[in-house]
């Protein structure tokens, strides 16, 4: 627990801002004060969510990705902390913890080169402790019996949420995800393209369903390892999208009937939404009422474990952009999920 920093009301204070006659999310939400003991703490608190950040990029690096997802968790929080709260909003559910400190991983990968072999395995072994420590904090929110919402990073932490989230209910469990790609690549070296693919060879992952894929980034040998197996399946944005071969809707029910034989995890990968900064930008994708809606959909259900919104890459110009869009999801989820 020695990377977790946790959120607190000085950092709340900075970020808030009031207005006469408001009363803002962040001045409801509630904060832990000690950083010890944190599973009997969360037993004992009346919350149901617990927001947490991983400020990171280096398993997009250890990827060939472009960096800059490790900005996200600040742009979100800005953006949180001061949307209205209300009968609609639910702050007093939540719990902001705080974030994982990986400053000494992203200094080590300021020092390398993505374009020398040598250098990207070495971050893939970063990534490798990276995910101890990922899938140890969400086993510890899991256990307690709250809902981990998960903000920023590359999608490499997909792998610690699931593994974290199985090792807590005793059980592998099933993902859905919305992405442009599987991440279901070589069990190669930890990265941020095989976080799926990894928790699936482990035992912790079940079944599997990507929502959207692009058919231009998805290889031949892909498309065969999930068309010939019963826990893998997809659909591809052309084809719900351009082709006009599928029903948004009736994927979405496609894809609850194959993930809710069990518990999952809700996965949105920004790639997927159309124009919005991330390590894989897309020109071409689901719009930000399409992500919503997904979230929405997939919230409303008992086995909904987890919430995982990555690879968000704002710049200066587009935080604002980027901190709303994260923002609707993460309120869409509560608002959808609340018990």
């Amino acid at each position: 627990m020695d990377k977790l920093v946790l959120f607190n009301s000085v950092t709340r204070n900075k970020l808030l801002r009031k207005r006469s006659g408001e009363s803002k999310f962040g001045q409801h939400v509630q904060t832990l004060t000690s950083i010890s003991n944190i599973y009997e703490q969360l037993c004992n608190l009346d919350v149901n969510y617990v927001i947490l950040g991983f400020p990171e990029d280096v398993g997009v690096f250890a990827n060939y990705g472009k960096t800059g997802t490790a900005s996200a968790w600040n742009t979100a929080l800005k953006s949180l902390l001061n949307v209205q709260s209300n009968e609609h909003t639910h702050a007093s559910n939540v719990l902001i913890l705080g974030h994982l400190d990986f400053t000494e991983e992203l200094n080590e990968i300021a020092k390398l080169k993505p374009t020398k072999k040598k250098d990207v395995l070495k971050a893939r072994k970063w990534v490798e402790k990276m995910d101890t420590e990922v899938s140890y904090i969400i086993h510890q929110i899991v256990s307690a019996g709250k809902i981990p919402i998960v903000i920023g990073g590359g999608h490499n932490n997909a792998y610690g949420n699931i593994k974290g989230s199985s090792l807590a209910l005793n059980n592998p469990i099933n993902a859905v995800n919305l992405d442009a790609h599987t991440d279901f690549r070589s069990v190669e070296g930890r990265h941020s393209g095989n976080g799926f693919s990894y928790a699936f060879a482990e035992g912790f992952l079940e079944n599997y369903f990507v929502f959207g894929l692009h058919e231009n980034y998805t290889s031949n040998a892909i498309f065969g390892t999930f068309e010939n197996s019963k826990y893998l399946d997809y659909n591809t944005f052309e084809s719900l999208e351009i082709r006009n071969e599928r029903r948004f809707k009736k994927e979405l029910a496609r894809a609850t009937e194959h993930i809710t034989t069990n518990h999952f995890g809700i996965e949105i990968d920004c790639d997927a939404i159309e124009n919005i900064p991330s390590s894989a930008q897309t020109p071409s994708g689901f719009t930000v009422n399409q992500a919503r809606q997904f979230v929405s959909h997939f919230a409303n259900n008992q086995y909904a474990t987890y919430l995982h919104i990555c690879e968000a890459a704002p710049k200066k110009k587009s935080a604002d952009q980027v901190g709303k869009l994260i923002t609707y999801l993460i309120t869409d989820f509560i608002r959808a999920n609340k018990k």
